[in-house]
């Protein structure tokens, strides 16, 4: 049974039109989540689809060439929006969408925000510790002192904010950020 049967041509027109407009709306926005609009695009089709999909479907039904495809979906299955799936009696690759929008940008911002905050926080420290040994080499040069102090003040302000980054990351990952800020409850289509 395909998901259209039984509807009427128009009422057919009118759902895929909804679902164009939401499509379109996934993939301009999903620069946020630092990909394509095109990949933003295979993400809502795959939405849209009731059961996993094989690359050459979505090949097909995108009008894009299976490498494009392929990148795409290694891309979403990266930031685990998607994954393999398994398929009895399938010798091709599955596919199927993560439709926790909410674990979606948990994985993602807690993954992208940690690495940032890990190289952000070790280049801090180290230039703390070299502009504390320039201080401590050079006593009593005043001006040199005062510019150090002046820098060490910024980079300690700095890392106050990755200190609390990073609990914010704890939050996000352990699910303690839903404590705050609830999810909605799923009601059912009105």
């Amino acid at each position: 049974m395909t998901p259209f049967e039984g509807l009427t041509e128009d009422q057919i027109k009118a759902i895929e039109k909804s679902r164009r407009r939401v499509v379109d709306s996934i993939g301009n926005n999903m620069d946020l989540y630092g990909v394509t609009t095109s990949i933003g695009h295979l993400y809502g089709m795959m939405y849209f689809h009731e059961g996993p999909v094989t690359l050459d479907e979505m090949g097909e039904e995108m009008g894009m060439s299976k490498t494009s495809i392929s990148t795409g979906m290694r891309t979403l299955v990266d930031l685990k929006m998607i994954s393999k799936i398994w398929g009895k009696g399938s010798r091709k690759d599955l596919y199927g969408v993560e439709e926790d929008w909410h674990q979606n940008f948990v994985d993602y911002f807690s993954i992208k925000w940690r690495k940032s905050l890990e190289i952000n926080m070790s280049s801090l420290n180290k230039s703390l510790a070299e502009l504390r040994k320039l201080r401590d080499e050079n006593p009593g040069q005043e001006k040199l002192a005062d510019q150090v102090e002046f820098d060490i003040q910024k980079m300690t302000h700095a890392l106050q904010y990755y200190r609390w980054l990073d609990r914010f990351i704890d939050a996000l990952e352990s699910g303690e950020i839903f404590d705050w800020v609830p999810k909605e409850e799923t009601k059912p289509a009105e």
